[in-house]
């Protein structure tokens, strides 16, 4: 039996890897053998390629990181997600190709269809099940950051106006496949957020 995939997406500060984690535990209770990863850092060769892009000092050409962005995505699919999807488990990824469209293409003002089809050809095609994007203001998402008191990111430390062109490039993805969608407003308690999870991932099975 395949498994299944499904990806989170969303700016920094929306809750991602909490509701990767309430998921998780989720299905694990009901017998799922569940995979969690991120994107990049998914292996060793992803976590090298996610020091680089960010937390390098000085510029990135915008090209050059959607591509190395590309390369960890092309290594951690064939050498980790499609094995556990082919053994049957569960997938549960923060950050998948669609935050290369959104970050690279909207926020960097690249071309979104070519960084998609960049990916598409890094990992032979693999579509998720489903993508939950939990969506917040840029501004609140900040105050959220703020409140974690650590040593931003590359992209964190991008101005207000790149994390408005990266909110509205998911927006726009989601609008474009709401059956492979569900969107999420971020400010909600997070057990509502989990509980509308929920349910939508117990649809597909």
């Amino acid at each position: 039996m395949s498994g299944l995939f499904i990806t989170f997406e969303g700016g920094d500060g929306v809750g991602k890897s909490t509701q990767v984690r309430l998921l998780a535990d989720h299905l694990a209770s009901q017998g799922h053998t569940v995979v969690t990863t991120r994107e990049p850092g998914g292996t060793q060769l992803g976590q090298e390629i996610r020091n680089i892009v960010l937390h390098h000092r000085g510029d990135i050409a915008p090209r050059a990181e959607a591509l190395l962005y590309a390369a960890d995505r092309a290594h951690h699919v064939s050498t980790l997600v499609r094995p556990a999807l082919e053994r049957g488990e569960v997938v549960l990824q923060d950050r998948y190709f669609d935050s290369s469209i959104a970050y690279q293409g909207a926020g960097r003002i690249l071309d979104g269809d070519e960084i998609k089809n960049i990916s598409l050809w890094a990992t032979g095609d693999l579509i998720p099940d489903l993508t939950i994007l939990l969506d917040l203001d840029p501004a609140a998402a900040r105050v959220r950051l703020d409140a974690d008191d650590k040593v931003f990111d590359r992209l964190e430390n991008e101005k207000q106006e790149f994390h408005a062109r990266v909110r509205e490039g998911f927006l726009a993805l989601a609008a474009a496949e709401p059956h492979r969608w569900l969107v999420l407003d971020a400010r909600a308690p997070r057990e509502e957020i989990a509980a509308a999870i929920q349910i939508r991932v117990g649809s597909l099975r």
